[in-house]
């Protein structure tokens, strides 16, 4: 009896050592930086087999599309931001110079699906794989240490981008009465505003017409009703749609930021998912203020001072990147971030942006796809052509990201 209690405290002894052997370990592990990690993980005989398997199997020669976006972002993190919120901001605001005043934001459904096409390709196939794997290294192999808390915390990133979305929506159609910010909403309330105006004025015709039958009756006909321009629900409208741009391009200048210092190649291909998106976007808000009383030029002006909050995300991205805010860099502990994480207020960037892309590519542009007519044959031409411009918008994305 004596012998078998003496091997349990034994065993007992030998598992508490071991237990904190391992916790001896991880606090070691805990106060390594990520670049000492790495630099341990190199030594391993396999990773180094891999490495070589890698280099390789690379291709030396760049894709068309890695040369394309060499040319375009020549530059530094913050100078390619630069250069790509230039790019998304210019080009779309010129185009509006072509654009008739009379336009319908409602015809520009195969320009918004492919733009949704190109913004959830971005979101799928770029910015979420980035966000919690990181970008690969050409001729490298990469191993990713998983920290469960640290991926709470960059979904708790993304839906706090899109709750963000939901809120600025929201209170736009309380502030509206109940016109959200898309694309067609302008040509709605026209619509609506013209219909008012014809039928108050049918409305005094036949009551001037009953009147005159009375006998005896001397009563006045009424005045003639004179549409005198946009209802003032229709200028309030454009004004805060214009701030709703504002603050919507102030979220495109922080995508720029946070993706370039991720690698040019989400960089690249989040400036071509936000270019495709801006320029039905701008089409359809020119429209509206046009339909709000603006003249062509007072729109075109009023559309280039809303870019500025495209800069102005841009740079407080890049002090937020430049100012130490990312835990990418070498030096950083693992648990000297965020509640204990690797992660730092700049890694956030990205998965926020992720959110609002994922607000932008579903929940404000979908259901303008999903309005039908009465004509069957009429709106299945038009899903065609929409699903179409999706898969096509989808598919330049996915041939960036693989072919990178």
């Amino acid at each position: 009896m004596r012998s078998s209690a003496t091997l349990r405290w034994a065993l007992l002894l030998a598992q508490t050592a071991l237990v904190l052997g391992a916790a001896s370990k991880v606090a070691s592990i805990g106060d390594l930086s990520l670049e000492d990690i790495d630099a341990k993980l190199e030594t391993c005989s396999i990773v180094q087999d891999l490495n070589a398997h890698k280099a390789l199997a690379a291709d030396d020669e760049n894709s068309l599309s890695s040369r394309v976006f060499a040319v375009l972002f020549p530059g530094s993190p913050a100078v390619n931001a630069l250069l790509a919120t230039l790019y998304i901001s210019g080009p779309p605001n010129f185009l509006l110079a072509l654009c008739p005043t009379n336009i319908d934001p409602s015809s520009l459904t195969i320009m918004v699906a492919f733009a949704v096409g190109g913004l959830m390709g971005d979101t799928l196939f770029h910015l979420l794989p980035e966000i919690f794997l990181g970008e690969p290294e050409p001729g490298k192999a990469k191993f990713v240490l998983v920290e469960p808390n640290r991926n709470l915390l960059l979904g708790l990133a993304i839906l706090v981008g899109f709750m963000t979305f939901v809120a600025m929506d929201k209170g736009l159609r309380i502030a509206t009465g109940g016109a959200g910010h898309d694309h067609s909403h302008g040509h709605a309330h026209a619509e609506e505003d013209a219909s008012a105006v014809s039928s108050s004025v049918d409305t005094g015709k036949s009551g001037t017409k009953s009147r005159k039958k009375k006998a005896g009756s001397t009563v006045a006909a009424p005045e003639p009703v004179e549409n005198s321009g946009p209802s003032q629900s229709m200028k309030l409208g454009g004004l805060l749609n214009l701030i709703a741009d504002f603050t919507h391009n102030i979220t495109d200048g922080l995508a720029m930021s946070a993706s370039f210092y991720a690698s040019p190649t989400v960089g690249a291909s989040t400036t071509l998912a936000v270019f495709l998106h801006e320029i039905p976007h701008e089409v359809g808000d020119f429209a509206l203020l046009v339909q709000s009383g603006f003249s062509k030029r007072a729109a075109m002006g009023a559309q280039f001072v809303t870019a500025i909050g495209a800069f102005l995300g841009t740079i407080i991205g890049i002090l937020i990147q430049e100012s130490g805010g990312s835990g990418a860099e070498g030096g950083i502990s693992m648990t000297g971030g965020l509640w204990g994480t690797s992660l730092f207020w700049g890694d956030l960037l990205l998965p926020f942006t992720a959110g609002t892309f994922l607000y932008v590519g579903t929940v404000a542009v979908i259901p303008e796809l999903l309005e039908t007519g009465p004509n069957k044959g009429l709106e299945l031409k038009k899903t065609l052509g929409q699903f179409t411009a999706i898969a096509l918008g989808a598919g330049i994305m996915l041939y960036i990201s693989w072919d990178a």
